[in-house]
């Protein structure tokens, strides 16, 4: 559940890749549902944006920003599931780094409501909500064959400081998660019972943590790679035209 991709990191789908090798677009029926869902999360992202923005003016602070959010926070980013399959990318890999960030949004955030103050939580919801504006909008300009250069340059730039910045916010908001799950006992099952199953939700948190350390590099890098390859392409097409 680690390295959910808060700068930029979810895996290229096809059809927004541009690629010098071009791959078989979806359907006319797919593109059609890709163009509403992009169009749709894009719009929601906006939302969230603008209800930070709207909140910080009126607080005077950027303290629990978090409340003014949640609701759509928790909507938009759910939501993230409906691509998973659709999109022509590794359906193994869009399923693990959507289900890593859900996770995060239930799993920690919502259910150890103690962190909900925390700092580290508006770190990753602006990585978040910085990433999937740009991301969602490229995703919709690709299917519709008019991709302006500024948002396929923010795509794979932007993530080189907004990645790590998303995944710092994300790894302090489960640290301060950890005593108030390890107090509660949060999801956690002990011995005896009829199943004779155990489970430490506080160890657990501690591995997705640890899974950080191996998996956030090999993300990381691989978007680099794809922005020398993606934008030294694009830079070639318009030096041959």
């Amino acid at each position: 559940m680690a390295a959910s991709g808060s700068g930029g990191s979810r895996a290229d789908n096809g059809y927004g890749s541009q690629q010098p090798r071009r791959r078989k677009g979806p359907g006319a029926l797919a593109t059609a549902y890709l163009v509403i869902y992009n169009v749709v999360m894009t719009a929601g992202w906006l939302v969230i944006a603008v209800g930070l923005v709207r909140a910080y003016l009126a607080k005077g602070s950027y303290h629990s920003l978090y409340y003014s959010i949640e609701k759509p926070l928790k909507f938009f980013q759910t939501g993230a599931l409906l691509e998973v399959g659709i999109v022509p990318s590794s359906v193994v890999l869009t399923a693990f780094q959507v289900m890593s960030r859900v996770f995060l949004t239930w799993a920690v955030t919502h259910s150890v409501k103690e962190v909900q103050t925390e700092d580290s939580v508006l770190l990753f919801v602006v990585a978040w909500t910085i990433t999937e504006i740009i991301r969602y909008s490229f995703y919709t300009f690709s299917l519709l064959n008019h991709l302006p250069y500024l948002i396929k340059w923010a795509r794979y730039t932007l993530f080189i400081v907004l990645y790590p910045m998303g995944v710092s916010g994300e790894l302090l908001t489960i640290y301060a998660a950890l005593p108030f799950v390890r107090q509660s006992g949060l999801y956690s099952i002990s011995l005896p019972n009829k199943y004779n199953f155990s489970f430490d939700y506080y160890t657990f948190l501690i591995l997705v943590m640890i899974s950080y350390i191996p998996i956030f590099p090999q993300l990381y890098f691989h978007m680099l790679h794809q922005r020398r390859k993606v934008l030294s392409h694009t830079e070639e097409h318009k030096k041959s035209e």
